[in-house]
């Protein structure tokens, strides 16, 4: 049994399904409200989550959710090329191929102008917390806002973005295009091949598992109680109100319920009744821990949609997302592409930089819209979804804690929530 500390149920407990970064901001954000919390987390202490992995980025500049026009061509083109930074993985799974049918319908211009300000407010929100917190703490998480390069290396994907850079502006996100001088003078440490870029100087950064850990040890300073390898198997109900949670260990009841369970979230809400259209999408990292050399900025390196990070002494590479299900396997073919396209874009590095340096893999969730789930579901009125965040997932976690805390507290969200709906679909 989980014994007696486990059982926070009260007039103001709240009990958090997932310990990842979007888990942890919501249980910061709610032990803030003054709510009892305790945190259910089905992997150890030392858990390899997808957060510990993530590019770092915190992304105002990232507006257009996955599910665009043009990500359609390169997903269908990706059946058959195994290295396509975007991949639809070939199998024959019912959930797998509704998914598959929802992404494609949502992929219109309509869905971007539709999505574009939900996803431009809630990431602002989330670099007003994260400055907060940096201030707060002393920053012990390396938050960096010095901006973010998109580079382009055909002059076609350069006049893509330039495009995309207009869109941004329209909507009061501040972009400028860059020749390949304007963009060297901004990093005289880095040697790039392009044929131009965008800078988004409201874009920022910091070091993902820094972060995580800085968050687990605060909460627990805090009184939230975390219970490792403690796996949600069910639910225990009244009507539509959820009493508690079921665990292996026994079960755990809360007057609230979050669900922050990344790409298990439709496992955990299935037994609700709530059919949550969820796929596990593998990225890869490669960091190097000694790099020839060291950006000022982060960038995205655009055809090859990989991510690149300075963190401390170190540079983060990650990138690629492919939806081949609860699957960590490493394919070492897509991890040779990462290389390849690296060396395209920074012709000082080589492959031999990336000798025996170990490919780390996470599953991000994503929903067939490319927006995250937030918010209260008709399934159960006391349970909050806070999942499918794709490849944001550190970028928008403090935004999703404090909206999440406030519907909680029955306040108005700082953002709006319309696009969010976790019922979306159903």
């Amino acid at each position: 049994m989980l014994g007696p500390g486990a059982h926070v149920s009260g007039e103001r407990s709240v009990a958090i399904v997932g310990g990842g970064v979007i888990g942890l901001c919501c249980a910061w954000y709610a032990q803030r409200e003054g709510y009892r919390v305790v945190v259910l987390e089905q992997g150890a202490p030392d858990r390899d989550c997808c957060s510990l992995g993530n590019s770092g980025l915190i992304v105002p500049s990232h507006f257009v959710p996955l599910a665009a026009p043009g990500v359609t061509r390169v997903a269908l083109r990706s059946l058959f090329d195994p290295r396509s930074p975007l991949r639809l993985h070939p199998r024959l799974d019912p959930a797998y191929l509704a998914w598959c049918l929802r992404f494609l319908r949502s992929a219109t211009e309509e869905h971007v102008q539709r999505a574009a300000p939900a996803l431009r407010d809630l990431s602002f929100l989330s670099l007003r917390c994260y400055s907060e917190l940096a201030d707060e703490w002393r920053n012990p998480f390396g938050l960096s806002k010095r901006g973010l390069m998109i580079l382009s290396r055909t002059p076609e994907q350069h006049d893509e973005e330039a495009h995309h850079a207009r869109f941004a502006e329209s909507i009061g996100v501040e972009a400028k295009v860059l020749d390949p001088a304007q963009a060297a003078r901004l990093e005289p440490g880095m040697r790039m091949d392009i044929a131009g870029a965008v800078l988004y100087p409201l874009d920022a950064h910091l070091t993902p598992q820094t972060l995580v850990m800085e968050l687990t040890r605060r909460l627990q300073q805090a009184g939230v109680e975390f219970h490792w390898s403690t796996a949600v198997t069910g639910w225990r109900m009244r009507g539509e109100r959820a009493l508690a949670a079921r665990t292996r260990e026994g079960e755990v009841p809360a007057d609230h319920f979050i669900v922050a369970a990344g790409a298990w979230s439709s496992q955990v809400t299935a037994p609700l009744g709530l059919r949550l259209p969820l796929q596990a999408g593998k990225g890869y990292n490669l960091t190097l821990r000694r790099p020839r050399s060291q950006p000022a900025m982060s960038a995205i390196l655009s055809e090859a949609r990989i991510a690149v990070t300075p963190m401390g002494e170190t540079l983060r590479f990650a990138g690629t997302l492919e939806l081949a299900g609860l699957d960590l396997a490493i394919d070492r073919r897509r991890v040779q592409a990462l290389i390849d396209a690296v060396a395209l874009y920074y012709p000082e590095f080589t492959a031999d930089d990336f000798d025996g340096v170990q490919p780390w893999a996470g599953l991000r969730p994503c929903s067939p819209d490319g927006l995250p789930y937030i918010g209260r579901t008709r399934r159960a009125d006391n349970v909050l979804l806070a999942s499918g965040h794709a490849m944001m997932g550190v970028s928008l976690a403090p935004a999703t804690g404090l909206v999440v805390s406030e519907l909680l507290a029955g306040r108005k969200p700082s953002a709006p929530l319309a696009m969010f709906d976790a019922d979306r679909f159903g």
